[in-house]
């Protein structure tokens, strides 16, 4: 997305100075379709710069197998509407309501195909299929592997399991990551906060 933003920076202030210094040269009849490129492009910077700063540096999610519970992280944006609040919603779900599903992707890129795959949590209205949320696991990482994981953990408890690695710093990241450094730090509610990482 930054790169769309590079891109359509030096055509807003083209516009802006074809509209403002070029009136005579172009002609009246001109002028609205100058404006309706000039908010075009506004709004596409708009919302490039968002996209890259306002989501949260990590949209975390916990399983607690005590409650039988996860914990999701959840940022909410509206794509049409770069000026609107975007928030975190932080939701819990039981873990009955939760299923996978895997997604795979092809696309055309100037050297070839390009494939992505990963696997979705979806969660279910109790008593039936009907999707009410959705949250992503992974993405061309280990995803079935992770699923399986998770399965694993929740139905038979981590000594069924080899011990899972260091525990990750969401707020952690690179200095060379210029966006994930302006966005929000991850922050859970403090209520729902305790209520992930302990028993009933």
């Amino acid at each position: 997305m930054s790169a769309l933003i590079a891109l359509a920076s030096p055509i807003l202030l083209f516009n802006t100075y074809s509209i403002i210094f070029e009136f005579n040269a172009l002609g009246p009849k001109f002028i609205p379709l100058n404006i309706f490129e000039l908010g075009l492009i506004v709004w596409v910077v708009t919302f490039g710069i968002r996209i890259d700063i306002a989501p949260p540096r990590d949209s975390p999610i916990r399983f607690n197998r005590a409650r039988q519970k996860i914990y999701a992280y959840n940022f909410k944006y509206q794509w049409w509407n770069p000026f609107g609040k975007w928030r975190v919603s932080p939701v819990s779900y039981d873990w009955s309501q939760v299923r996978a599903e895997r997604w795979s992707h092809i696309g055309a890129v100037s050297g070839g195909l390009i494939f992505k795959w990963g696997v979705e949590l979806s969660i279910v209205e109790p008593g039936t299929n009907d999707v009410i949320d959705r949250f992503n696991l992974s993405t061309m990482d280990a995803d079935v592997t992770t699923w399986a994981y998770i399965c694993t953990y929740m139905q038979e408890g981590p000594d069924a399991l080899p011990p899972p690695g260091p525990p990750k710093d969401h707020n952690d990241v690179l200095w060379c990551e210029s966006a994930l450094r302006l966005a929000p730090k991850v922050s859970w509610p403090p209520d729902m906060d305790l209520e992930s990482r302990t028993a009933p």
